[in-house]
């Protein structure tokens, strides 16, 4: 009867350590799970700032101002964003042999109050470049700011045209660019990597 009643007397007490095991085996898992969840939903850029992947970039200008000329202000405009109605270009007319001052700017204007995209790329410098192809003979963009690291941003640079004649000017702001590549920091987009934030081309007539 001793061995019967000794059984009875441990068999919960198993059955307890047995239950309190899985349960915190169960609380455990599901922590990691949470723990996995959280680090999944954020990406850092390489300069260690929260990079938002899913950045709305409504409208784009890149304001162009010379001190004998007038200023001109070629402006993107896609409220609806892609795969809706078709974007606005305003084209630029720049005059010849002139070297004009450039500003760009993004705003999300999907959102009310308008967000000011600029400010955060400014605050991610490291993780961000734009980059200027033209196929106008004579036009050139140069960069006149820096990030933390000395290397180009091109939020704000130098524009200078050369003779009369017409073209484009790609405008593309990259993201987590390898800005220490071959011909990065010299604006060339050929080895910067890194992925397209937006892309716009303006027709541009020098006269």
């Amino acid at each position: 009867m001793q061995h019967c009643c000794n059984k009875f007397v441990y068999s919960p007490i198993i059955n307890y350590f047995k239950n309190h095991t899985m349960r915190t085996t169960s609380k455990f898992l599901t922590s990691i799970a949470a723990i996995a969840l959280i680090f999944s939903s954020c990406e850092k850029d390489h300069s260690g700032h929260v990079h938002n992947d899913e950045e709305v970039m409504t409208t784009l200008t890149y304001t162009l101002t010379a001190e004998n000329a007038d200023t001109v202000a070629l402006k993107f405009l896609d409220l609806d964003g892609e795969g809706g109605t078709e974007p606005t270009i305003t084209e630029g007319t720049l005059k010849a042999n002139t070297i004009y001052t450039g500003t760009i700017e993004i705003l999300n204007e999907s959102e009310s109050p308008t967000e000011d995209v600029t400010k955060e790329i400014l605050e991610e410098d490291e993780g961000h470049q734009f980059f200027f192809i033209s196929t106008i003979d004579g036009l050139s963009v140069t960069y006149t700011d820096q990030d933390g690291n000395g290397n180009p941003i091109g939020q704000t640079n130098s524009l200078s045209t050369g003779a009369a004649g017409s073209g484009n000017l790609t405008v593309t702001l990259k993201h987590e660019p390898n800005k220490t590549a071959e011909g990065v920091s010299n604006g060339d987009i050929t080895n910067a990597g890194g992925e397209t934030d937006i892309s716009v081309i303006f027709p541009i007539t020098v006269e």
